[in-house]
């Protein structure tokens, strides 16, 4: 039995007439040249050596751009589609639109931290209105790759380590992209990617080999990239890696198999960047010939920037290479997106719109984006909130005042000179309520320790230091791995000697990864995560930083005590022998300590775990009860949905309002396959005066109690039994059980 069509607007009965009816006009050539996409220019790639672009378009030998920016230059290449080529079929334009167009917003680890869809939906829909008014139709986003490795770059572009999380993201994503219809003006074809396992590159390196079990695959990687699929996404990207020694990019298994017969998938699928030709460099394939037909035999319709879908295709199709049918297939996937976004209907847009203006309306929405994303880790003393006025503030470090490191990666047509900086922000609010020092004090790669004087001289004129440092925005996405995840350059020598002026120090930190902070956190009183936070970073942060705004954000991520420890996540198996209550905070002293899971040098545990977070309350939870104590296994899987409800009562039992991030953990005990100590299968954000308690409900059905098996089936399985905990991190305590019968 083949499953429904994943997007009904993909498979309406007028559209797929349309698409036919096409089809049959096209020669070998010009379907060819539907599944060919090229680049214009460079602003998200190596760039291409070419310059034919617009005889392409009119040959009818491309059927997507991609990096064509502007409205006036997106029509002029749609002009000649539309207007001169023989079949008038309008191009598709692809851009990295990965957290904001214009409009920049925090890295997509950063929205993770705010545990909110509904929230990130909003910020990606005026992505997709800022790139739809351009003539971007389609972007090359979400990446919803299961981050668990800290040195690879691109776990910016994550939402980070965590399944449950991630699809609930994935499916927030798609629809702030795509709207309530692909055909509205303003909607935009979401590529989700890369797809699949990517983010388990070996080493934490990008492009490098990813080598796992089916369960593991189906049960923590693919859960975003199916929510994405049940939610509609228009198109896929795959990914650059070997999965299991076979190239994504050529692996049935994945793109045909998973994607289209298990999950009914019918859009279409796009290489990564010359993916296609690097099979060769794979050593799967001897020629380009072959690399092509692999390629799309696998699934893979659209050839973004190889350059051999288009000249090979009809050779291997009149060779007997290639069925003909193969290459229909493909084509009819890449019409029906076009056909459900309206290009046919409306190729242009509007030339003469007003130029760009960062309006209160969208920096309201960036500045809550912001503010929802940044985690307090540390906040000693309750030296944060800042009080309202009268104080003297040192601003030091390299980060403080960098506009392009606010921006972060894959910043699309994002410009420096909209981003408010901390600096800005500070000077802004201290005008006539303080005093503020500012010292850059070192480069974020420098040794130099030329500026640590003057740095220093305002942390001692100061009542309070905010150092700003972490990682610049080359320092991250793709290409962006790192073997050592402490601060870079001399930033720890100058933070210490910060501390040593005996100011209390807030520690500010931007990065697009987790970071290694045990060397430093003892220096600082209080540390502020806030990844790269976009153009209203400085007024997000002031807005926190003196209580007009209480933190809320929870790590999507764990952060580990040292870089030998990664990859690190809390969803880990147990082993046949954990550590238990062995204090490992010290080396072993006897062989029962010593034979366990364990380093002799460092603790196993993280130095922040999966969803922390401090505020400026606290927030007490009850135990939770069930709606039962048994379940039966042969109900669960017939029912699907809400076959468990789970209560517990959060009480604000601090002094300010506030609002957190109620978690739900289980742990399956007695299955076919080992399970993880804990995986998150609900969360919910409540806001809560003082004093105020509310009762929270989490319904939980078959996809949240089930598993894979060894048969590579997700089922729930009799005579389990099953741990649940609620709290406010993976760490939580308050606990409850029951059995599956």
């Amino acid at each position: 039995m083949h499953p429904a069509p994943s997007n009904s607007q993909l498979a309406g009965a007028d559209l797929l007439r349309r698409v036919e009816a096409l089809l049959e006009q096209m020669t070998l050539e010009e379907k060819a040249g539907q599944l060919a996409q090229y680049s214009v220019g460079t602003p998200t790639g190596p760039g291409t050596g070419r310059n034919d672009y617009e005889t392409l378009v009119l040959t009818g030998a491309a059927g997507s751009l991609l990096n064509v920016v502007g409205a006036q230059e997106t029509n002029r290449y749609q002009r000649i589609a539309v207007e001169q080529s023989r079949l008038k079929i309008p191009l598709l334009f692809g851009f990295d639109v990965i957290h904001g167009y214009r409009t920049i917003l925090p890295i997509p680890l950063g929205m993770a931290a705010s545990f909110n869809p509904a929230l990130v939906e909003q910020a990606v829909r005026l992505s997709a209105v800022e790139a739809a008014a351009e003539g971007i139709r389609w972007a090359f986003s979400p990446m919803v790759d299961i981050a668990r490795d800290a040195r690879w770059g691109r776990v910016a572009e994550s939402s980070g380590e965590d399944p449950h999380l991630g699809a609930a993201l994935a499916r927030a994503y798609v629809r702030g992209y795509q709207g309530t219809s692909l055909s509205e003006p303003t909607s935009v074809a979401a590529s989700v990617k890369h797809f699949a396992g990517y983010g388990a590159a070996e080493g934490g390196r990008d492009y490098n080999t990813v080598d796992m079990s089916d369960v593991s695959l189906r049960q923590i990687y693919l859960p975003p990239f199916q929510a994405a699929v049940e939610e509609g996404v228009a198109t896929l990207m795959s990914a650059f890696h070997a999965h299991n020694g076979v190239p994504a990019t050529a692996n049935g298994y994945l793109m045909t198999r998973i994607l289209r017969e298990e999950w009914g998938f019918n859009g279409f699928v796009v290489s990564d960047w010359g993916a296609v030709g690097e099979l060769l460099k794979h050593g799967v394939a001897l020629d380009g010939a072959t690399a092509a037909r692999k390629a799309l035999s696998a699934g893979v319709e659209m050839d973004m920037e190889a350059h051999l879908y288009g000249p090979e295709i009809p050779r291997l199709v009149r060779e007997g290479k290639l069925s003909e049918a193969v290459v229909n297939e493909a084509v009819r996937r890449v019409l029906r997106v076009k056909f459900a976004l309206g290009l046919f209907e409306n190729p242009f847009v509007d030339e003469k719109a007003a130029a760009y203006v960062a309006t209160p309306q969208k920096r309201e929405l960036a500045r809550r984006m912001a503010e929802e994303s940044f985690v307090l880790l540390k906040n000693e003393g309750s030296v944060l909130p800042l009080p309202p006025s009268g104080r003297k503030i040192a601003l030091v470090g390299p980060l403080a005042d960098a506009a392009s490191g606010m921006l972060g990666i894959w910043s699309a047509k994002g410009e420096p000179q909209d981003v408010v900086t901390l600096r800005a922000a500070l000077e802004r609010l201290l005008k006539d309520k303080g005093t503020l020092r500012y010292a850059q004090g070192t480069g974020v790669l420098s040794n130099d320790t030329a500026g640590f004087q003057e740095a220093l001289a305002a942390a001692a004129a100061s009542d309070v230091v905010i150092a700003a440092m972490g990682e610049d925005e080359n320092m991250s996405g793709e290409a962006g791995c790192r073997t050592r995840l402490e601060l870079p350059g001399n930033q720890r020598q100058l933070l210490e000697a910060l501390a040593s002026t005996g100011k209390p120090v807030v520690l500010i930190v931007f990065s697009g990864r987790p970071m290694a902070l045990t060397e430093v956190q003892g220096f600082a009183s209080a540390i502020v995560q806030a990844w790269q936070p976009g153009i209203e970073a400085g007024p997000a942060l002031t807005n926190l930083l003196w209580g007009q705004v209480n933190f809320s954000g929870r790590l999507p991520v764990t952060f580990p005590r040292s870089s030998g420890q990664v990859p690190l996540y809390y969803n880990h198996f147990n082993t046949g022998r954990p550590p238990g209550t062995t204090d490992l905070t010290r080396p072993p002293s006897n062989p029962a300590e010593k034979y366990v899971s364990r380093y002799i040098d460092e603790c196993n545990i993280p130095l922040y775990p999966f969803g922390h977070g401090l505020s400026y309350t606290t927030f007490s939870f009850s135990e939770p009860t069930l709606s039962a104590s048994a379940l039966k296994a042969h109900e669960v899987q017939k029912q699907g949905k809400n076959v468990l409800r789970v209560k517990t009562q959060v009480r604000n039992t601090g002094k300010v309002q506030g609002t957190v991030v109620a978690q739900l953990y289980l742990r399956i005990h007695g299955a076919s396959t080992a399970q993880p100590v804990r995986q998150l299968a609900g969360f919910q954000r409540i806001a809560l005066a003082p004093g105020e308690s509310r009762d929270v409900e989490f319904p939980l059905g078959f996809q949240e109690l089930s598993f894979i098996d060894t048969c590579s089936v997700r089922g729930v399985e009799p005579h389990t039994r099953y741990d649940v905990w609620v709290g406010d991190s993976s760490e939580a305590t308050q606990h409850a059980s029951f059995t599956m019968e």
